[in-house]
């Protein structure tokens, strides 16, 4: 998914005219640069608001941002991409795919975009040709959490059956991680669970319980199967309350209703 985005406590300011005593001549090419530099800090801006009203659920709003972004800057790549994540969460995945390969015609270094067109790949059922964004995200030098990008790498080649890979991924994610790397934890834990290594599984994940913070459906479901697996009726018994107790609604315990523990 998206990196964090931070509110900016800023205006954007409309310039009047000065009074004639006042106003200063500056060369074009200056003139031309500040009203280049002004158009790229809306066009952030609008850019960040839209983040932030996509992961609140407000896609409206999040389209209506995203979209003044890009027409304060048509090449501000960052708008494409956060629009394109609109799009992919209406479902909309003509427009998101369009987005994404503008946002990747105008940076196509851009670790973000890469990493955000990745994931849209593999939720699109395309995970072994997504690893490869992944990778690009990860060879730019800048890319402040290059770890999330390993994390999403390892889970996207778990999904499209290269274990190997994932293992390599998810490692890696784990020696970069400044927080005892949960989500890698909890990615090889499935990974183990997959190769039938429950012991291990069930250590992952009791260790990504550990790190703090309500687990997710998904690791609740997967302790059910692990200890099912083991025969620890008592732990079973127990991951299957707190799914039933937190996420009644989800798909993992409609998978959970339904006996299917495979």
């Amino acid at each position: 998914m998206i990196r964090s985005v931070v509110l900016l406590s800023a205006c954007l300011l409309s310039l009047g005219s000065l009074p004639v005593a006042a106003q200063v001549v500056v060369p074009e090419s200056t003139h031309t640069n500040q009203v280049a530099t002004d158009a790229r800090t809306r066009a952030r801006l609008h850019t960040e608001l839209g983040a932030m009203y996509l992961q609140d659920g407000n896609m409206a709003v999040a389209l209506e941002e995203t979209g003044v972004a890009i027409e304060a800057d048509p090449g501000y790549a960052s708008a494409y991409s956060v629009r394109a994540l609109v799009y992919t969460a209406l479902r909309e995945f003509t427009s998101a795919e369009a987005d994404f390969k503008k946002a990747l015609g105008l940076a196509p270094g851009d670790p973000d975009v890469n990493n955000n067109y990745g994931w849209y790949l593999c939720q699109r059922d395309r995970a072994k040709e997504s690893v490869t964004y992944f990778l690009a995200a990860v060879k730019n030098p800048l890319y402040s959490t290059p770890e999330r990008a390993y994390v999403n790498a390892g889970t996207c080649a778990l999904k499209a059956g290269d274990l190997e890979g994932a293992r390599e991924y998810l490692t890696h994610a784990l020696r970069l991680a400044k927080d005892g790397g949960p989500q890698a934890q909890l990615q090889l834990a499935k990974l183990a669970y997959t190769q039938g290594n429950m012991t291990e599984a069930r250590n992952r994940l009791l260790e990504m319980m550990r790190l703090g913070g309500q687990p997710p459906a998904e690791a609740l479901w997967l302790g059910v199967r692990i200890e099912r697996k083991l025969g620890n009726k008592a732990e079973e018994s127990s991951m299957t309350a707190q799914l039933r107790r937190l996420y009644v609604a989800s798909p993992e315990y409609q998978e959970l209703l339904k006996g299917n523990y495979e």
